[in-house]
């Protein structure tokens, strides 16, 4: 079974766009997501152009600051504290990679954890690893909602989580667990990695190691998500060989096709999520 990302991200969009329209009758305003864009990167501009357009089409107010690369630290830090006192805004995003003279790890922290449609601030890494309520980070949220399309009831099921990193293969982890899944973290360093894999039903493949999941890898019938996205000679391939591993796995995503729409589609939820959260508190 292919599990198709777009049409499913799809569905996702429409439900948020439902929702900030009735939003909007509710409290008279709409959710406002902020990103801001620091330098001249294709693919960071081509991906805020694609957050751009789907915040439009489902309602909410968007809005794109940029920056010159030689944009200073203090810049972008005063410009997050005017947005966190901003009413009008609900999400901020500054997008990555930063220049190198810019302190990422200060950027984050500096954004209200109200607002942190990204996840990313210390203090919604720790809610969601507490079970609390947080945001989550979009690429993992979207790994999530793909796997309980296929498989509602996850209870005892054993995931395999290939990558260790905090914006996937962490908060993947605390998903899951979540869920009542046992979960297992391995990474490019993990001793005999294929046979860490083939105990897998679930397997989330996030190394950026391109086609390293085979088809002996993985049981009959587990689910294989692949969050990989490599350039090669032969085009953009994923981290999962696909045509090999879509043979015997019970459901797989494509590269590209699968986890990338959800990602947006995600991060425009987070920001309706975060609207929500600030009425909650006032009332």
């Amino acid at each position: 079974m292919l599990i198709d990302g777009k049409k499913i991200a799809a569905e996702l969009r429409r439900e948020t766009k439902l929702e900030i329209s009735q939003l909007k009758n509710k409290y008279k305003k709409v959710p406002g997501l902020t990103v801001i864009l620091v330098g001249d990167l294709p693919a960071s501009q081509i991906y805020v152009r694609n957050k751009e357009k789907s915040a439009i089409e489902v309602g909410l107010k968007s809005e794109i600051i940029k920056y010159p690369k030689s944009v200073t630290e203090e810049e972008i830090l005063n410009k997050v504290e005017e947005l966190n006192k901003d009413n009008t805004v609900s999400g901020i995003l500054v997008q990555l990679p930063l220049p190198e003279h810019i302190n990422k790890k200060k950027v984050i922290e500096t954004i209200s954890p109200d607002k942190d449609v990204d996840g990313f601030h210390p203090m919604n890494v720790g809610n969601l690893s507490s079970g609390f309520k947080s945001s989550i980070p979009c690429t993992p949220l979207g790994c999530y909602h793909l796997i309980k399309k296929v498989e509602p009831n996850l209870d005892g099921k054993k995931a395999i989580i290939i990558g260790r990193s905090n914006l996937n293969g962490k908060p993947m982890a605390q998903l899951l667990l979540k869920e009542n899944c046992t979960v297992t973290i391995t990474h490019s360093k993990t001793k005999n990695l294929k046979k860490e894999c083939m105990e897998g039903d679930i397997i989330v493949a996030a190394v950026g190691m391109p086609k390293l999941v085979k088809g002996d890898w993985i049981k009959k019938d587990s689910i294989v998500i692949d969050v990989g996205i490599n350039k090669t000679q032969n085009g953009i391939v994923g981290d999962v060989d696909f045509e090999e591993v879509s043979k015997i796995a019970r459901a797989i995503t494509p590269v590209p096709g699968g986890v990338g729409p959800m990602t947006i589609a995600c991060l425009l939820q987070n920001t309706v999520d975060c609207f929500k959260r600030s009425f909650e508190k006032t009332q």
